[in-house]
């Protein structure tokens, strides 16, 4: 009992020991680390990298590091003081020919850190090899077009008028084996649902290697008009097959048109204007082949739904 009162009174502090406790534990602490920071040690830091070029007349067809990752070695103070970012150099790395160089090693790349660390010692470059895709700028017009098949509509409600896109061309520009890539035309996408009125919406011309091509402008107007819309069916004549030997199945085809209430009567006119005819083949005696028929003088303003498909058998 006496032993536990003793140990008791032993742990028994008022503030005024806590305080000078916690002094002497603090004052350890400091001692400690300015005693730790006065000796020599190796660490990875990382550099920022700036890779410079004529960007007027080249473009990167691949990231860039922005950073470069080296193993020095030196006084904790100055090691700290660059792991906290204080008076980091940056490694400009200028290039003649940007095009012919696409790899760079450590043992390049060392130089040009080395007259920027100051009293610290460069022990290696972490990266083996910097890598780099730059190639010649190129730009050209590309002619834009809208894709609206995704947009859905309110019941009995479409799409009554061709698709506006503005402005209807946009200048791309960046590496040249990626401009290659494109066409004349590139289609824009739009989607939307439940559309009841007339649509315009500002879009993103989105494009492959989006992050290295650069568009002007990235962003263009689609618009065109929504109004009331109806199905329509009706059978159109199939032009004869000339080959000899080969039937048809039918003479006539089965078509579905989505036309605006609008345009109904126009469009029963211009129903005669509508061809049908099928692809050339060659069959073989004995052979059946199924063919969609191609459709010429569809007027602008009807969109086809559906239509029947035509059996060919030949017989001789």
């Amino acid at each position: 009992m006496k032993f536990l009162r003793a140990i008791s009174n032993l742990l028994r502090f008022d503030r005024t020991n806590w305080k000078a406790l916690t002094l002497c534990v603090f004052a350890a602490a400091v001692f400690w680390v300015f005693n730790a920071l006065n000796k020599d040690y190796s660490t990875n830091l990382a550099l920022p990298l700036n890779v410079e070029f004529d960007a007027g007349k080249f473009a990167t067809a691949e990231p860039i590091p922005g950073k470069l990752v080296i193993n020095v070695g030196g006084n904790g103070w100055e090691l700290l003081r660059k792991y906290l970012g204080m008076k980091v150099p940056t490694v400009t790395l200028a290039l003649e020919r940007p095009v012919e160089t696409r790899k760079i090693p450590a043992s390049a790349l060392a130089p040009l850190v080395v007259s920027q660390l100051g009293a610290l010692q460069l022990n290696y470059v972490v990266l083996d090899t910097l890598r780099l895709h730059i190639e010649p700028r190129v730009s050209r017009k590309v002619k834009l077009t809208a894709d609206a098949s995704s947009v859905t509509f309110k019941k009995n409600m479409g799409r009554i008028s061709p698709t506006t896109v503005m402005p209807d061309s946009i200048i791309l520009e960046g590496p040249r084996s990626y401009m290659e890539e494109f066409g004349d035309t590139l289609v824009v996408s739009i989607k939307a649902t439940r559309v009841g009125s007339n649509f315009s919406e500002s879009t993103e011309v989105l494009v492959d290697h989006n992050e290295f091509i650069f568009r002007n402008p990235p962003v263009v107007e689609v618009s065109f008009e929504v109004g009331g819309v109806e199905e329509i069916q009706r059978q159109l004549p199939v032009s004869k097959i000339k080959a000899q030997g080969v039937d048809m199945s039918r003479d006539s085809i089965s078509s579905s048109w989505l036309i605006a209430e609008r345009d109904r009567t126009r469009f029963l006119e211009d129903l005669a204007n509508i061809s049908v005819t099928l692809p050339g083949v060659e069959l073989r005696k004995g052979d059946t082949l199924m063919l969609a028929p191609i459709l010429t003088g569809v007027p602008s303003y009807a969109t086809l739904i559906r239509i029947d498909s035509v059996e060919l058998r030949k017989h001789e």
